[in-house]
């Protein structure tokens, strides 16, 4: 019990230097800074399902809440004209019978109506309310980085550089959405379960209401669901405690999430019919003339099925834009993506490594970190799933779809990269901030993309 006292002391006491505040900072205003021009500059519907989005948060504000999905909500014809159209302002007659989000949990819209109302319904002020959301992941993010790593906040920094400049996610924290408000719930997840693990200072009602809101904000966040027990089976059995103490958390738990998440799903299953409660079933019949997976293996092969999905899955994770119309493969010859793989591998590696070169500590923290190892890993699997389960039906290779695992990605990588440099240069510990300064000049990339690619090609 002493030891414990003295690791979470330990976790508590340290505190960041001026140059570690110095770097949050300006990491911090970089990225209010890049969201602020893509949110003002992406020419208007120019970000994936923007007008959807849009509409639902306009009849909220117009006509409460929430709207029900229905046939014509989703024009496929119509919306292929617009994004050839470059949503030409000539062409968005009728850009408000667009409302095939109309199914999506409501809280995200709740919010967005507050700012359709004071600004007359401005995109720009409701795109700016994403970038607020993303600022929350960012900073959560470093956050989450310090607790795991307090003696290396290199690592920190690194983790919320790259969360907050990743190119694509800048794109989809700079738009109207619901992406940004499902985010920074897992975020706070994630650091509410590094806490939970480390200390005795959260409880199981604590996550549970973090959950419920998450199940009220996007379906990308239902995996918390199952993160969160996990966790309570993992700290219960490093603890050897008898099975009722682990009982009684779950069922704390799933009283307050699922109660939270109930109210939303009373409410779908009266609209659309049992067993329909998170009116998916509804969405894929209004959506029905999509392309389907078995219909593109049919027509290309299982082989190139598999290959298409991975290497648009990669490039859209990291950079393409508008409705996935701008790649980046003219740019700088297609470095960009050579770039993010070798930064991808680099870490990767540099991360399995570590665990074969690297002594394990000597503190209290380091079975507290394997138990978190385990859970960002199953944030990792869990995602991937949930993506490989959207791609069952229909085509969705979209890569921020992944983004709910971003942060234990980022944490991974970063790691791994900081690996290197302590391999490499052991002796150069000052070097350890070039790590950061290589994550936070992604800053740089993302301006140049901005007004040299996206702007000028997605405007009509």
């Amino acid at each position: 019990a002493q030891s414990k006292k003295q690791a979470q002391a330990k976790i508590r006491t340290m505190p960041p230097s001026r140059l570690e505040k110095t770097l949050f900072a300006a990491i911090l205003f970089g990225y209010l800074l890049a969201g602020a021009l893509f949110a003002i500059y992406t020419p208007a519907w120019q970000a994936p399902d923007e007008p959807a989005h849009y509409n639902y948060a306009a009849h909220v504000a117009e006509m409460g809440c929430c709207p029900t999905i229905e046939a014509g909500d989703w024009q496929r014809v119509y919306q292929e004209q617009l994004t050839a159209a470059k949503f030409a302002p000539d062409q968005l007659a009728r850009l408000d019978t667009i409302q095939y989000e109309d199914h999506q949990p409501p809280l995200y819209y709740l919010l967005a109506a507050a700012v359709y109302r004071l600004t007359d319904g401005s995109l720009t002020a409701l795109r700016l309310l994403s970038v607020g959301l993303g600022a929350g992941v960012a900073g959560l993010s470093y956050l989450i980085g310090r607790r795991i790593w307090p003696h290396q906040p290199q690592i920190a920094l690194g983790m919320m550089a790259l969360v907050a400049f990743q190119p694509q996610h800048l794109s989809m924290m700079s738009a109207v959405n619901n992406d940004a408000l499902g985010e920074f719930v897992v975020a706070l997840t994630l650091l509410w379960l590094v806490r939970y693990l480390q200390t005795d200072e959260v409880s199981v009602w604590q996550l549970g209401l973090i959950a419920g809101v998450g199940l009220l904000s996007k379906t990308t966040a239902y995996f918390l669901v199952v993160l969160i027990p996990l966790a309570i089976v993992i700290k219960w059995h490093s603890q050897k405690r008898p099975l009722a103490a682990l009982i009684w958390p779950l069922a704390v738990f799933l009283l307050i999430a699922v109660g939270m998440g109930s109210l939303w799903w009373l409410r779908n299953m009266a609209v659309y019919g049992f067993p329909d409660f998170l009116g998916l079933a509804a969405h894929d019949a209004v959506t029905a003339d999509q392309m389907r997976r078995v219909e593109y293996i049919a027509l290309h092969g299982a082989e190139t099925y598999l290959r298409e999905m991975a290497r648009v899955s990669f490039n859209s994770f990291w950079g393409q834009f508008g409705w996935m119309a701008l790649p980046l493969d003219g740019v700088f010859g297609g470095w960009i993506y050579r770039g993010f793989a070798l930064l991808t591998v680099a870490g990767l590696s540099g991360a399995l490594l570590s665990a074969r070169v690297r002594k394990l500590d000597a503190d209290r923290l380091t079975r507290a970190r394997r138990q978190i190892g385990i859970v960002f890993a199953a944030t990792l699997v869990l995602v991937l799933l949930a993506y490989l389960y959207y791609n069952l039906e229909f085509l969705q290779w979209q890569g921020r779809y992944l983004f709910a695992g971003l942060i234990p990605l980022a944490a991974l990588l970063v790691y791994g990269l900081d690996f290197w440099r302590w391999l490499v240069l052991p002796r150069w510990d000052g070097l350890r901030w070039l790590m950061v300064m290589a994550m936070m000049s992604l800053f740089a990339l993302d301006i140049y993309l901005l007004f040299a690619v996206i702007a000028p090609h997605l405007s009509p």
